[in-house]
């Protein structure tokens, strides 16, 4: 039985994980779900992307976990790329599911479309309060990211998400560290996720490639089978996480 540490994407927080980590636990695993700093309701969003990645580092420091499968969805596939350079020793297996594997020396928002940058920074400048935050529109969030639930499912889940910490999304990640590892590493793939678009800038094959040799596990769903598809997404989670 494998110990699982889930990491949300932008938007979400750990409480995103539970039917996935109820699913993994019936089937005798243990499963954690850490939210990251500056991410959930209500709190201070004044953080960069190496608080994130600390708070994770924290957390399975804090509980002395080891042999860790680290999965990481969407934003939080960056988060995993840097833990791995913080805590190699502790960890098991990386699985990006439809996640960034961002290119070194480069932030998170030189990997999405023109389009996409233009409109994140002019939410970011239009924010209030200390922090600039992003908060993603129900229009696009129901079209393109959920596009597989019903219209009041779709409602439901994103009532759950919160505006996000924009500092993340545009520091500069060095992750040389983090190509030179030899963790093994898996790629788990929704066959229609379209919160990037399919094709010159798609999830698959574009994000995958960079971790060279990997495991390739593909599924049916959305960018947001955590809200749609969980037990199925935690079965694929497993195939994608097992020796």
């Amino acid at each position: 039985m494998a110990t699982y540490v889930l990491i949300h994407g932008s938007w979400h927080d750990g409480s995103a994980w539970q039917p996935v980590m109820t699913r993994l636990e019936k089937l005798g695993h243990t499963a954690h779900a850490p939210t990251l700093a500056g991410h959930g309701a209500d709190v201070d969003k004044s953080v960069n992307h190496n608080d994130c990645v600390q708070s994770v580092v924290d957390f399975i420091v804090d509980q002395d976990l080891t042999e860790v499968v680290l999965v990481g969805h969407s934003f939080g596939g960056s988060i995993i790329a840097r833990v791995a350079e913080e805590i190699p020793d502790r960890l098991r297996r990386l699985v990006f599911w439809n996640a960034f594997v961002p290119e070194p020396g480069k932030s998170l928002i030189d990997q999405i479309p023109p389009h996409y940058k233009e409109m994140f920074h002019a939410l970011a400048a239009e924010s209030d309060g200390d922090a600039r935050t992003i908060m993603l529109p129900f229009p696009l969030w129901r079209d393109v990211f959920i596009q597989d639930a019903t219209l009041e499912e779709a409602q439901a889940a994103y009532e759950q998400l919160s505006p996000e910490p924009f500092q993340p999304f545009v520091d500069t990640l060095d992750l040389q560290r983090f190509y030179e590892l030899t963790i093994p590493k898996s790629f788990l793939n929704c066959t229609e996720d379209t919160a990037l678009p399919p094709g010159e800038w798609g999830w698959h094959p574009r994000m995958s490639s960079r971790l060279g040799l990997h495991r390739l596990i593909q599924m049916p769903g959305s960018h947001e089978a955590i809200f749609t598809d969980p037990e199925t997404l935690a079965d694929n989670i497993v195939l994608a996480g097992r020796d």
